[in-house]
């Protein structure tokens, strides 16, 4: 028996360890050898069967999204509400796991998301529905999608981005379709089915695509590669050797090479190799991506952080965690708790937030709880009823919380309110109602409630003065500002936001501030803060006869301040910054990971937990 020239070509390219894609000047598939199949999913080992198919209407769909619009058809949130997925918060580039029906409102669909931003071990959805037991993961950090039903998994694995379905006949209840490697070749991809497209059979027994004669752009849709291949094919002089290209979201090793006769270009040839042969490279691939990424994400971050809080001056990592709290804060209606000390800005914070928040239209009551006579704080903050209490008004009072209503009242100075009032104000938290003192009926409000204190609550507990049920009701969103000695870098922004301020308000020319004061500036520990520092600036230009403010006017005693005699710290606080400091150098030292850190400082998963929290990492 004679074999004819295509054979022989078929069984060479066939053995190849490389991928090979031959097309023609019209981007008509020649060759695509079985190793080329392997790599984009063509030709997968597929253990569980189903037949070919599309979906339809009632039956339940479950995605998983790793990053909405890469690698999923450009999957967007109008895409999602025919499996009744219905949220505008929900974007491109969101994490995703839901449940639905398909084209039928009930029962609702069960759907969880999460933004790029806090992406950080896995997201997962767990749900009883229509009788069926569904659990959905993404782990991030392996990147792995599992969707399991009733005890059956479908995984698939990622690199960068990926869309993984798992559909079930809404009938029988049986899975009907899974996503599999190389659902972009064979136009699987989840909105691609969504949008009423055809899936081909899976298992041993069905036929294999047939992509010879195919158009390339038929297999690879989207991919600068294969455009660059194509326009090779029709005569652009392009080639290179061993380059790195992403290929229907998997990452290749690539040599494009023109294919001419006689002088004329009849195609072009692309020779893939398989990233997992070659880690070193995708290693270094994906660290210069990362930090490409997260030069990116910082750069946005900062502008983002300057016109959200434009009062609220800070660069250093340390206050860019508390505005990144305080913006995620600004977004819900959780009780939010902001500790620090005297002077570090847990005002100006709360400001902020409330600014941001979908509050910012309504009043922003400010209490300082400690300036107010314990004796009048109750009537203060809940009202009394005409003929109370001797001096009352006729008329009586509306109370602080009442003139919040609709917006947010800012509790400053919490831990000073006194034990007895403690318990109302915890029934304010619960119920979001109180009677006015002398008052029979009860009041309802609809109030977000921010708290500040620089005091140590947990403390506060131990030693009686301050309920733990108030604390553990309160501390729901806590947002630690850390003192100025702990970020000196911040003091370079702040007299640069300052200075002017104050040569404004006091009537003067503007000043600047030579290098040696500067360096005086940060070589202090700010016992008292910004509002130290802001003190200090203005006796310095009061002090100053020209427009350069010396070291010679900044009143501080740097030399008793590092022999640790002008200011003592009390040891509960030393105790507690040494702490966070340890904590901080584990995570930064194992890159995050909490695991390691936890392991490495020796203590449980719920005490590392709760300093987490406690501390606002």
């Amino acid at each position: 028996m004679l074999v004819n020239s295509d054979d022989y070509v078929r069984i060479f390219t066939d053995i190849m360890s490389e991928g090979l894609i031959v097309i023609d000047n019209k981007g008509k598939i020649q060759i695509y050898n079985n190793k080329a199949k392997e790599i984009f999913g063509i030709v997968t080992n597929q253990q569980i069967s189903h037949d070919k198919g599309k979906i339809n209407r009632g039956d339940i769909v479950i995605i998983g999204d790793n990053s909405l619009g890469r690698d999923d058809g450009n999957l967007d949130s109008k895409s999602l509400e025919c499996i009744g997925v219905k949220d505008d918060n929900i974007e491109e580039g969101d994490g995703i796991l839901a449940i639905g029906i398909f084209k039928q409102k009930e029962p609702p669909a069960v759907y969880k998301y999460v933004k790029p931003d806090n992406m950080e071990d896995t997201l997962k959805l767990e749900s009883n529905f229509l009788g069926l037991n569904i659990r959905a993961v993404i782990d991030f950090v392996n990147k792995i999608i599992t969707i399991e039903v009733d005890g059956e998994k479908y995984s698939m694995a990622y690199i960068n981005a990926i869309g993984h379905m798992v559909v079930l006949d809404g009938k029988t209840k049986k899975m009907k379709f899974y996503q599999a490697q190389g659902y972009t070749a064979r136009g699987e991809s989840i909105n691609e089915l969504l949008k009423g497209g055809h899936f081909r059979a899976k298992g041993d027994n069905h036929n294999i695509l047939d992509v010879i004669g195919k158009d390339i752009f038929e297999i690879h849709k989207g991919s600068p590669t294969i455009e660059e291949f194509y326009r090779v094919a029709k005569g652009e002089d392009i080639s290179y050797e061993e380059e790195f290209k992403e290929i229907n979201g998997i990452p290749t090793i690539c040599t494009l090479l023109p294919v001419d006769k006689d002088g004329k270009r009849i195609g072009a040839a692309l020779k893939v190799e398989d990233i997992t042969e070659i880690r070193r490279i995708i290693k270094e691939r994906d660290k210069a991506l990362s930090e490409l990424d997260r030069v990116e994400k910082q750069l946005n971050e900062e502008r983002v952080f300057k016109k959200t809080f434009p009062n609220f001056v800070g660069e250093s990592k340390e206050i860019n965690q508390v505005k990144r709290l305080a913006m995620r804060a600004s977004k819900t209606n959780s009780t939010v708790l902001i500790l620090g000390e005297s002077g570090t800005g847990k005002t100006l914070l709360a400001k902020a937030i409330h600014e941001n928040s979908k509050f910012k239209d309504k009043p922003f009551i400010h209490v300082n709880c400690g300036s107010i006579p314990a004796t009048l704080l109750e009537s203060e903050l809940f009202g009394y009823e005409k003929g109370a209490f001797t001096g009352a008004k006729k008329e009586g009072k509306i109370g602080f919380f009442e003139k919040a209503n609709g917006g947010t009242i800012f509790l400053d100075e919490l831990g000073d309110i006194p034990l007895n009032l403690q318990v109302k104000l915890l029934q304010v938290l619960q119920d979001k109602s109180f009677y006015r003192v002398g008052g029979t009926e009860r009041v309802n409000v609809n109030v977000r409630i921010i708290a500040a204190t620089n005091k140590n609550l947990e403390q506060e507990m131990l030693e009686g003065r301050f309920r733990e049920d108030l604390y553990y009701r309160i501390n729901v969103f806590p947002i630690w500002i850390p003192p100025l000695r702990e970020r000196i870098e911040d003091i370079y922004s702040l007299v640069d936001m300052l200075l002017p301020k104050i040569c404004k308000e006091i009537g003067v020319e503007r000043k600047r501030i030579s290098a040696e004061a500067m360096q005086l500036l940060t070589r202090y520990t700010w016992p008292g803060n910004v509002r130290e520092l802001e003190n200090i600036l203005e006796r310095a230009v009061n002090l100053s006869e020209s427009n350069t403010i010396l070291s010679k006017h900044i009143m501080i005693d740097v030399k008793e301040e590092n022999n640790q005699i002008h200011h003592i710290i009390p040891l509960r606080e030393v105790v507690k910054n040494c702490e966070r400091e340890a904590i901080k150098r584990a995570l930064e030292y194992y890159k995050g990971d909490k695991k390691k850190a936890m392991k490495a400082l020796g203590i449980s998963k719920t005490t590392f937990y709760e300093k987490l929290k406690r501390y606002g990492f």
